[in-house]
Parts: structure tokens; sequence; C-alpha cells
């Protein structure tokens, strides 16, 4: 009885010390999120190195810092800040008047009279939707013109938070696999599953962040290449928008270019906006299709409908991060139920699981 007593009391204690730890490094948990994903990305670099150059840890996860530094990470700092200065820059044209997006929209209500009709028939007033539309425009760019701002006040908490996702992505990348055995000795779930879980965890984090991502900076790169062959204002600014809304799967991308082929045909450039209609369709749009087999594979792609609502979900919950974490926690939804219904339930299968085959 009293053995009994001192282990639940222990595990009791276990947990509230586990939560306080957690509760500490919360404001630190965008630094280390992405320091974890970088060593996840890159832990195949970094072996590979590790074969080349045996019996060197340090030099090995040093070169493949070096490496994602150069490759990932400073070319989007450098995007992020030509963003912000594009929003500041469109943001005092809109102050100054020489830019209404108000005169947009009414120029497409104007030409495509069906647009208001068809949103009557949904009890959807044009004009409050005009008022929001202006507003998020507004709202975009004077939060970008804030976040530059900020940023000049804030620059020593961005270069600690860096300098902290730097130094840890070095030790995750060196010690990762040590870490990974440590918690699957310390978690009370079986070795098996535990590792299957480990390696769903990795498996997802790479196809979200290298799958997605990329497709999204080439969907961005070809939407703000076209608005600039047109002559579109602002085009590394709309290149950018429309690699965030790549994000989100099926709507991506069109939620821009669509929009501004309207307003091209409104305005009298037809030309061009058939031209802005197809590349979208054949280019920008096919980018998803060809482009994300190829990076992600087939084997980790989860539902359309579970990867949308899974991201956008994430999106509310942790920002930016939540890309990446939402379709993280719903690959582990599934993969938890799956070995649920494999251990528990043989005689119902694997839901998750389709072959494609009829049963004999």
């Amino acid at each position: 009885m009293y053995d009994k007593l001192e282990q639940r009391s222990f595990l009791a204690t276990l947990v509230l010390v586990t939560l306080a730890f957690a509760l500490l490094m919360k404001p630190f948990f965008g630094p280390i999120f992405w320091a974890v994903a970088i060593a996840v990305i890159f832990n195949p670099v970094q072996q590979w190195l590790g074969r080349r150059i045996a019996g060197r840890p340090n030099l090995v996860s040093l070169i493949t810092l070096v490496l994602c530094l150069v490759i990932v990470i400073l070319p989007a700092l450098g995007l992020i800040s030509s963003l912000v200065a594009e929003g500041v820059t469109l943001y005092q044209r809109i102050q100054s008047g020489d830019v209404n997006p108000g005169q947009w929209l009414d120029r497409i209500r104007e030409s495509f009279p069906v647009v208001e009709t068809f949103l009557d028939r949904f009890d959807i007033d044009f004009n409050k939707l005009r008022e929001s539309a202006i507003s998020a425009v507004v709202g975009g760019s004077q939060f970008l013109a804030s976040r530059a701002f900020g940023i000049g006040q804030n620059t020593f908490q961005f270069m600690l938070s860096f300098a902290l996702m730097v130094y840890l992505a070095f030790f995750l990348l060196r010690d990762g696999h040590r870490l990974v055995e440590l918690l699957i000795v310390a978690l009370p779930l079986g070795d098996d599953r535990e590792r299957l879980l480990m390696s769903k965890f990795a498996e997802v984090t790479r196809a979200t962040v290298k799958g997605n991502l990329l497709v999204a900076v080439a969907q961005g790169a070809l939407g703000g290449l076209i608005f600039w062959v047109l002559g579109i204002s602002g085009a590394l600014l709309w290149g950018v928008v429309m690699a965030i809304a790549s994000l989100i799967p099926a709507v991506g991308a069109a939620l821009v270019w669509l929009p501004a082929a309207l307003y091209l045909v409104a305005v009298g450039d037809v030309v061009s906006a058939v031209v802005l209609v197809l590349f979208g369709v054949l280019v920008i749009g096919l980018a998803d299709n060809l482009l994300r087999p190829i990076l992600v594979g087939r084997d980790t792609k989860m539902p359309d409908y579970l990867v949308l609502l899974s991201t956008l979900g994430g999106i509310v919950l942790f920002g930016i991060n939540g890309f990446v974490m939402g379709p993280l926690v719903a690959a582990l939804f599934i993969a938890f139920w799956g070995i649920f219904i494999r251990e528990f339930n043989d005689s119902a299968g694997d839901p998750f699981e389709h072959s494609g085959e009829a049963d004999p």
C-alpha cells in the first residue's frame, strides 16, 4: 500500500514538474520548434556528411547548420525584409491616396454586375464585403508597416530568438538520435509504438516543411514573375502573398491572381487578364500537382480535406507555425488511432489504409 502511494506521489510530482518546465520553455516555443524542424529536415544531410567525415560530429553538425543558413534561413530573412519594405510602400501609397482599393472593387462591380447579383442570392451585401476587403488591405499593409517599426525596436529580441534557434539546432543535429532513444526509453507507450510515432513525426515534419514550403515558394515566385511581366505594381509583395496563400490547400494562390485578373478585365486590359488566367491555371495551378509528389511523396499525403482543416486550425491556434503543427497533429491523430485499431480491434482492419482491392 505504501509503495503504491509512493509511486503515485512520484508520478504526480513528475507531471507537475514537467508542466512547470513546459511553462518555463513557453516563451521560447518558436525558436525551439523551428530548431527541431531544422534538425529533422536536415538529418539526412547530416547523416550523409557523417559517413564521409567520420569521428567529427561537431564539424558535421556545424557544416550542416551552415548549409541550412545559406540555403534556407538567410534567403528567407531577405525575402521577409523585402516583403516588409513593399508593405510599407503600399501603406504609404494608400495613405496618400495614390492607391485606392475601394476604386478597384467598384470597377469590378461595374464591369461584372453578375457578381453582385450572385452575392445577393446568398444574402451577402457587396458594400459590406467591399468595406471588409478595404479594411483587410489597409490593415495588412499597416501591419507590415508596424512590423517594420517593431523590428527596429525589438532587434535584440529577434536576434536572441534567432541565435537561440541556431544554437539549439546545432545540438539537436549532433545529439538528436540520442534524445530520440532517450524518449523511447522514458515514454511508457511501448518501444515499437514510440518508434512508429517518432518516424511519423519526422516524416510529416519533412513533408510539410520541405514539400509545402517549397511548393509555396515556387508558386509565389511564378505569381510574382507574371505580375512583373504584366506590369502589375507590387509584384514582389503579391508574389509573397501568393506564396503564403499557397500554404492553404484547395484555394491557394488563386485568392490573389483571380481577383487581379478580374480587375484587369474591369479596366479594359483583357489581353493581360487572359494571359494571367492561363498562366495561373496552367502554370501556377499545376505547380502543386507536379512538385508535391516529387518533393513529398504519395505515401505521406493525407486526404485533402484533412490537410485543409488541419492547416487552417493550426494557423488559428499557433499562428504562422500552425501550417506545420496543424498537419502534424492531424498525422499523429491518425497514427494513434491506426495503432489502436490494429492492436485492439484486429477484425475491423485499418480504415486509414486503402489498397483499392476488393475483398475476395
